[in-house]
């Protein structure tokens, strides 16, 4: 890839893509993502656009990878844990790896767009509790994912 510059104008008439999570029917969005224009692959840099009533994701939270969201319009609420919080134009969310789980719904009244910032490591693990579900993401491999219930912990010896 040889581009290291997306305009602002660019960006602007991006359509970007559609996206409902594999969890969540309300969890729809629409995604710019910038990084992979310019071929990152470290981390993610993506504008997302969020309408009324509607979720960015399904809650959840990563093991390993750190996430952030700056509010760039609109307003919601951001699900961190057990607490809520209302977020606006200029709010900055970080969600650290192994944090609690997070969700953010737009509750304003117009659509909500945010710049969401995340690592993209070979492996990861999330858990998904409302659903009761651990995702395992490992590089070269397709994605695993269990009820969290049916997870056996074996006391193993050593390597």
């Amino acid at each position: 890839m040889d581009k290291y510059v997306v305009k602002k104008s660019e960006i602007d008439t991006f359509p970007g893509t559609a996206k409902q999570h594999f969890l969540n029917e309300d969890a729809i969005r629409t995604n710019k993502s910038l990084g992979d224009l310019t071929g990152l692959t470290g981390l993610g840099f993506h504008i997302i656009e969020v309408p009324v009533g509607k979720f960015s994701t399904e809650y959840h939270l990563h093991y390993f990878e750190d996430e952030c969201t700056y509010v760039l319009s609109g307003s919601g609420t951001v699900t961190i844990g057990n607490e809520e919080h209302l977020v606006e134009a200029g709010d900055f969310i970080g969600y650290r790896a192994g944090g609690e789980a997070h969700t953010m719904q737009n509750t304003g009244d117009e659509m909500l767009r945010c710049i969401v910032v995340g690592q993209r490591l070979a492996n990861d693990v999330g858990d998904f509790p409302n659903q009761g579900k651990r995702l395992f993401r490992n590089q070269g491999l397709e994605w695993n994912m269990v009820n969290i219930k049916s997870i056996e912990y074996p006391s193993g010896g050593a390597k």
